[in-house]
């Protein structure tokens, strides 16, 4: 358990019976089309590395609240549960670590064999900065990317202007009404115990 009296890494994310809720932040080009038709546009690549993180105060952090260059549309994309979960079940941790690898060599090895691999970053506060909780950031490449964008997807919305105005509460020191515009997120139900223990995730409650 972590100083903020949460499990240290956890997956915390808005879900359904058959979908859970991601985030992405892109240019008003890409972000804007998806938004319109539900699908990214032609010019969205395939062949890159992708990142969707389920924590929205994350995504805040990462994009400034949705003015930084680039990540001007917050996006918040609904993936199906099954498409999440066969991610987690083929990812690899991003760095080596002891404790879920049998040496450096193994744990390289199969990072390059897989399409996914899990950051744990630290969670932040509306402030943007670092709690002592960790988010889960899940990275796609290849068959991954792919499955993303043409299987996985069920539903794309622009939360922009939640972002901008969650960012105007923060500014104007009105902490209460600005958590409560927050998306309502929620431990993650428990995933396969060998997926757990290679994602080094706390411990899970039934």
């Amino acid at each position: 358990m972590s100083a903020d009296g949460f499990p240290a890494r956890q997956i915390r994310a808005a879900f359904t019976e058959h979908t859970v809720t991601v985030y992405q932040a892109y240019p008003p080009q890409i972000g804007e089309h998806a938004a319109r038709h539900g699908e990214f546009p032609e010019s969205w690549s395939r062949s890159r590395m992708t990142w969707v993180k389920p924590s929205f105060r994350w995504m805040m952090y990462r994009s400034g609240y949705g003015t930084k260059p680039g990540q001007e549309v917050v996006l918040a994309l609904e993936i199906s549960r099954a498409g999440f979960e066969s991610a987690l079940a083929q990812a690899v941790l991003s760095h080596y670590h002891p404790e879920a690898h049998l040496d450096q060599a193994d744990w390289a090895r199969r990072l390059k064999q897989s399409a996914v691999r899990v950051q744990w970053d630290p969670e932040r506060d509306l402030d943007l900065n670092p709690l002592t909780h960790r988010s889960l950031q899940l990275g796609l490449t290849g068959r991954a990317t792919r499955d993303y964008a043409d299987h996985w997807l069920c539903a794309v919305r622009d939360v922009t202007p939640l972002a901008h105005r969650v960012r105007e509460l923060v500014r104007a020191g009105d902490q209460v009404a600005a958590a409560a515009l927050l998306p309502a997120e929620a431990p993650y139900p428990p995933v396969a115990a060998e997926v757990a223990r290679e994602l080094r995730m706390s411990p899970q409650q039934s």
